[in-house]
């Protein structure tokens, strides 16, 4: 028997919305937004920037509380488009590659708060 719905994901993906930069391939400019979920794999997020699957791209993640922000470095995995218009928003899929060593304690605690906090 075939299973109609199946989970994929290896980590539970949490709806929490944190303040967040990024920085394109090539590109000077720091760009915001507000994650729409985060899990320790990687975020979602809403831009009107267009992003190419495979982007690598430099993330500052704004933790509550946290002394300092969370550098990542992270991959377009998915995009996709919430309207029909021309000019509409795209959210996107980050699996981040890396997570910068004094940083992983932090984001891996305020994981576990959110989840069993």
């Amino acid at each position: 028997m075939a299973r109609s719905l199946e989970e994929k994901r290896r980590y539970l993906r949490l709806n929490n919305a944190l303040a967040i930069e990024y920085i394109l391939p090539n590109s000077d400019r720091v760009y915001t937004a507000t994650t729409k979920d985060i899990s320790a794999l990687g975020i979602r997020f809403t831009s009107n920037d267009r992003m190419q699957i495979g982007s690598l791209l430099e993330i500052k993640l704004s933790l509550p509380n946290a002394e300092s922000a969370i550098h990542a470095s992270g991959r377009v995995a998915w995009l996709k488009k919430i309207g029909l218009e021309d000019n509409a928003p795209f959210d996107i899929g980050i699996e981040f590659l890396k997570i910068e060593e004094d940083n992983k304690n932090t984001f891996l605690k305020y994981l576990c708060d959110l989840i069993y906090g």
